[in-house]
């Protein structure tokens, strides 16, 4: 028996496995199962995919629908992962309780989200012979892998389908084990999420209704992540909305983060009531996708969330972003996996506080792409995990050698280029001195009485 078990945590990522099957990505197998992960914080509050509005849509595509969460309560799913001794008990465990088969010859494929993290890192580890597809379901597909990956689980990793959001722009997630990306043909895409759109709930209807061509704001909670605080994030709303005023939007839909505070919503609406706009509020959990396709907004605005691409590439509407270069200084350390998401939202598209840039702006094209911005992309990449990908080192260097402006400066930390004695570290003419071993043997002999005098 061949069983293919696909693991999900978002409605968005079930929406691409969907897509893959219909566009035929997947073989044929004996049984295909979705396994369900509610990784909330806390996911009693929070509904899982599988209770959100559309998903009976997507559940014929499997045969059954099982739950991570009550597989291994009372863990929380990110935080837990089984032994070494213990993973042959837990596989034999698994393969009982889902009908997985117990003979030999019974097979299983995984097909996985976020393999560097669990959920999708136990399972890999709970299933050691099972061979493994990953998918993305976002920009960060086109950086690096966030974690140095076991190789006892990166080798088994067959293929990366991701949707083609960036025609041209390869990605460069899990390309240090030689895997291919694969793409998700853009009209099963939007095909199975014009599915989705035919159960929206009747509140979410009703604001559509009432605002078809307005502009719509995605908010995407990053106060939660420590990015920024709540008090920045509600600046952030509040920009995106004068920024949409300004354009001479007068109906304006926010769709908040599923979980973000209600404290976001009341200060943007005292910002509409003071700038005359009407502003309505999505409180249902809902894919911005969903409204693309309801709704045809005249602009989409945000800060880097995928779903501002996903509605250039695949729905034609206009974008545009703002707060990305607060972002880009912000984030810490400089591996942060959402580095290269916000580099790509930044270097692409407008900024909403420029009118004049919002109205002409088109999308890139692909040579432009597979230059200029693959250029940056694998050298930011490169400056994330140099260990990961030290064969990128000569690309950095051109980059950095040729490609230094006022512009493309915030995408880069001097303390980090000074790390990796890459170029733009330190004035030209003093380029020779971190390659130096002298200097060098001197520099770790300052920081070392640096931290002793410390103590």
């Amino acid at each position: 028996m061949r069983t293919q078990l696909f693991y999900a945590s978002t409605l968005y990522g079930a929406a691409t496995l969907a897509a893959a099957l219909d566009a035929g990505r997947f073989a044929p197998a004996d049984q295909r199962l979705l396994l369900v992960s509610n990784n909330a914080a806390t996911p009693e509050t929070t509904p899982a995919l599988d209770r959100m509005p559309g998903f009976e849509r997507l559940r014929g595509r499997f045969d059954r629908v099982l739950s991570w969460n009550e597989t291994i309560r009372p863990f929380h799913p990110g935080g837990w992962s089984p032994r070494n001794d213990d993973v042959p008990l837990w596989e034999r465990h698994l393969r009982s309780l889902w009908g997985l088969g117990e003979q030999r010859g019974d097979t299983v494929e995984l097909v996985v989200e976020s393999i560097q993290v669990d959920p999708a890192l136990a399972l890999c580890r709970l299933f050691p012979d099972a061979p493994v597809h990953v998918y993305a379901d976002g920009l960060m597909s086109y950086g690096p892998t966030r974690n140095k990956l076991d190789p006892l689980v990166g080798t088994r990793v067959r293929r990366l389908l991701h949707p083609d959001l960036l025609p041209g722009l390869e990605p460069l997630l899990l390309t240090e084990f030689g895997v291919a990306p694969e793409t998700v043909p853009s009209g099963a895409f939007t095909a199975v999420l014009a599915e989705l759109a035919e159960d929206l709930p009747p509140t979410v209807a009703e604001v559509v209704a009432e605002a078809p061509g307005g502009a719509l704001l995605l908010g995407q909670y990053l106060s939660a992540l420590d990015i920024l605080s709540a008090e920045e994030e509600e600046q952030l709303h509040v920009r995106m909305l004068r920024g949409a005023a300004a354009l001479g939007h007068r109906r304006v839909v926010f769709k908040p983060h599923p979980v973000a505070p209600a404290r976001f919503s009341r200060a943007l609406e005292k910002e509409a009531g003071e700038l005359g706009v009407e502003l309505r509020v999505i409180a249902a959990p809902v894919l911005a996708e969903v409204l693309y396709a309801r709704m045809r907004p005249a602009l989409v605005a945000g800060c880097f969330s995928t779903a501002l691409l996903t509605a250039s590439a695949c729905y034609g509407l206009p974008v545009a972003r703002t707060g990305t270069e607060l972002l880009l200084e912000r984030l810490a350390p400089y591996q942060n996996s959402n580095r290269v998401p916000v580099t790509l939202v930044d270097a692409l598209l407008p900024d909403l506080a420029d009118p004049a840039a919002v109205r002409a702006w088109t999308p890139p094209d692909e040579e432009r792409l597979a230059g200029e911005v693959s250029g940056l992309v694998r050298t930011v990449g490169y400056c994330m995990q140099s260990q990961i990908h030290p064969g990128l080192r000569p690309e950095a260097e051109r980059y950095l050698s040729t490609r230094l402006t006022a512009s493309t400066w915030r995408y880069f930390k001097k303390r980090r280029l000074t790390s990796l004695a890459l170029p733009g570290a330190v004035p030209s003419q003093l380029a020779f001195l971190p390659r130096n071993p002298t200097v060098r043997r001197v520099a770790r002999r300052a920081r070392a009485l640096k931290r002793a005098a410390r103590r």
